[in-house]
């Protein structure tokens, strides 16, 4: 089910809204669990039964550390924990990376059958959260749940079950055991919602047509300017297609009295590579520093080892997004660039300009080398979303950077002859909108009448916009 879909946002949202509402308060997380349990069934009902029973697991896995821990028995808890990692990571591995190592055995001239498993939707975030969940009550920082209800609710949550931000279970366990409906936060969240659709089904829907248009199966005449302007049009269309639902999953959140994490703080505005995966998909970038890079050393071991440790990470978290190279590729650009700038930090803090003009305009290279190094990435990410290989990529960026085998410069595509004055003017809005000092003077934000009464308009804005176009997915449901 779709948040921009018509029958989630004029039957199952406002059906669940009231039910909790009305339901005494000890009832309110079954009427809660209830509704999440459907609104996965409602497009994946087998799936259903695995995550059922990932959560059952990892349910008494939790328990029986806890008790390992308490008794002393730390050998005993490291074996339950193992346990439970290797079922969700097990899970994971089977059913998405199962078919992506026969292939590449395949290639090694060892043949076996693919069995061609469908993917669970959400399955890598549901995931993470019982990853991180075991790993917390095996560190001692957050007691194991008692109530199977209460962590089953946690891990199936509807607003973001499918698309994250990846919420750790200390976040919120105080609020399943107990919340009270408040007004104002509900009329905030409702308006957070309503941005998020906008963001969605105005800015990240209409860029779309302009992205796909641009990524043809053959880039062999294609105009350059055509190259770039696609490649932009899909930076922002991600952007906004999933801060649009971290969005809206975080204004439910608010509505039925959760306080879900942020995921995003205008990364095309970053400084640097670092500064850009600290406003980038937040949730992930926290989750894969504090389970993977700290525990496999951070930095503490020398320069080599956090180079290591820094492309791992970054290469594991590619390989997060999709079983492909090319996903694995972006990640791994993204990890050599960290490294690269880690690198030069100390030498550019040492030649620092000092006048006001010229750190000024440092700031603006900066930014603006950021801004074309992501970019880049951008390209493989793109080819492994719609399926192409590193082949594809490189030919696309040889023709961006080169204009090898491109058409007339500006000879648009006439793919894009009735959408292409309607993409340029949201491109442009779009593009204001994503930089954090535009988007503070242009978009009014936090807990305000003006912010709230924008929420609510662009909600009636954006309604119009889901209901009249077709069936459009958010891009990370596919990962």
């Amino acid at each position: 089910m779709v948040f921009s879909s018509p029958f989630f946002l004029g039957c199952f949202l406002p059906l669940v809204l009231l039910l909790h509402r009305v339901a005494p308060p000890e009832r309110r997380n079954a009427v809660l669990l209830c509704g999440s349990l459907f609104f996965y069934a409602w497009g994946e009902p087998r799936a259903v039964f695995l995550m059922l029973g990932l959560i059952a697991v990892c349910h008494r896995c939790a328990l029986g550390i806890e008790n390992a821990r308490r008794a002393g028995r730390r050998r005993a808890a490291s074996l339950i924990l193992a346990a439970g990692l290797f079922a969700n990571l097990g899970a994971l591995a089977v059913f998405k990376y199962a078919s992506f190592a026969i292939g590449n055995l395949a290639a090694l001239g060892l043949t076996l059958p693919d069995p061609h498993i469908p993917l669970p939707i959400g399955i890598s975030f549901y995931s993470f959260q019982c990853v991180s969940y075991l790993v917390d009550v095996s560190r001692g920082t957050v007691p194991a749940a008692r109530s199977p209800r209460d962590f089953a609710l946690y891990v199936s949550l509807f607003p973001q079950l499918v698309a994250g931000p990846i919420v750790r279970y200390s976040s919120v366990a105080a609020q399943l055991r107990d919340r009270a409906p408040d007004a104002a936060a509900a009329v905030d969240g409702f308006a957070r919602f309503g941005r998020g659709l906008a963001k969605k089904a105005i800015i990240a829907d209409t860029l779309a047509l302009s992205a796909d248009a641009a990524f043809p199966a053959d880039v062999s005449g294609m105009p350059v300017a055509m190259a770039w302007f696609g490649t932009i049009c899909y930076a922002l269309q991600i952007y906004y297609d999933f801060s649009g639902y971290s969005d809206m999953a975080i204004g439910l959140g608010r509505i039925l009295g959760f306080d879900f994490p942020e995921n995003f703080d205008h990364p095309y505005s970053a400084s640097s590579l670092r500064d850009f995966w600290r406003r980038w998909h937040m949730s992930l970038s926290g989750w894969l520093r504090d389970y993977v890079y700290i525990p496999l050393g951070g930095s503490r071991r020398g320069r080599f080892r956090t180079a290591v440790n820094t492309l791992a990470v970054f290469s594991l978290c590619g390989l997060w997004h999709g079983a492909s190279w090319c996903f694995v590729a972006w990640g791994a650009w993204h990890g050599a660039g960290v490294v690269v700038e880690r690198l030069f930090r100390g030498s550019r803090r040492a030649s620092a300009p000092r006048s006001a003009a010229l750190r000024a305009a440092a700031g603006i290279a900066s930014r603006a080398g950021v801004l074309l190094f992501a970019l880049v990435g951008w390209v493989p990410f793109k080819a492994g979303t719609d399926g192409r290989g590193l082949a594809y990529a490189a030919s696309y960026l040889r023709l961006m950077f080169t204009g090898h085998g491109a058409g007339p410069f500006f000879s648009w595509r006439p793919a894009l002859d009735a959408t292409g004055p309607f993409a340029i003017v949201v491109l442009c809005v779009a593009a204001a909108l994503c930089m954090e000092r535009p988007a503070a003077a242009l978009a009014p934000s936090g807990r305000t009448t003006a912010s709230r009464v924008a929420g609510f308009a662009l909600f009636s804005a954006a309604l119009v916009f889901a209901l009249s176009s077709g069936y459009s997915p958010f891009i990370y449901f596919r990962f």
